[in-house]
């Protein structure tokens, strides 16, 4: 009889002991998807490959090579995610644009029957540039790829669709283009009056090619150097 109760005992502890598990599982999952972060539901970035197939294809690496928004927020490439649906009236939107003074919106079109001279536009899109000032672009229908550089000089490709916002910072060496839908419809953000004047590299004389290689290379490299130290 003793022994029946201590085995009784023992299962019950066994049964009790994997149901705590269960529930300390079923938390952490709950935790780890809560914190997931919302804006890479419409704005993903990843290596590229080498390949010279296709633009618009995803060109990712194997295995694949996928980076966070925070990872490109120490490259200077700065992040929403937005209410595509009512972007006339979102009051997130309209905070953005006076906390970062951003006067200026119009509203683009990139495909084959919406933009006049497509296929030279596209073109020079896809090459390498970089612009004095910040290019801003919010998705407001359709995706498109937009291609930075990192500190390696390896190519990100950053994949936005509806809903995300993106900041290139300026002196950013950058392209972009279409993926295989062939269509974006995008509000472009400017301070002031726009210039939207690229400068196809090499251009690493401008002072905003310089400002950014102090603020996000030289810097983070020399903390990297710092952190390696000690």
């Amino acid at each position: 009889m003793a022994a029946m109760v201590v085995s009784g005992k023992v299962s019950l502890f066994i049964k009790y002991s994997y149901f705590k598990l269960i529930q300390n599982n079923i938390e952490q999952i709950s935790f780890i998807f809560f914190m997931q972060d919302t804006r890479e539901e419409v704005i993903q970035a990843w290596y590229m490959d080498d390949s010279t197939e296709d633009q618009r294809l995803p060109h990712h690496r194997e295995p694949k090579e996928f980076l966070s928004l925070d990872q490109l927020a120490e490259l200077g490439v700065l992040s929403w995610r937005l209410d595509a649906d009512n972007y006339e009236t979102d009051e997130e939107l309209n905070k953005i644009r006076v906390d970062r003074g951003y006067s200026y919106v119009d509203i683009i079109e990139v495909c084959p029957e919406k933009l006049p001279n497509y296929e030279v536009k596209i073109k020079n899109f896809f090459e390498e540039h970089l612009h004095t000032d910040e290019e801003i672009r919010y998705c407001v229908a359709g995706t498109g790829y937009f291609d930075v550089r990192d500190r390696d000089e390896r190519w990100i490709r950053v994949w936005v669709k509806k809903g995300g916002m993106i900041v290139l910072p300026a002196g950013i060496y950058h392209r972009f283009t279409l993926d295989t839908d062939n269509y974006i419809k995008a509000m472009r953000l400017f301070v002031g009056e726009p210039v939207w004047t690229p400068y196809n590299r090499p251009h690493d004389h401008l002072p905003a090619r310089k400002e950014y290689i102090e603020t996000f290379v030289k810097k983070e490299a020399s903390n990297n150097a710092v952190g390696a130290a000690a």
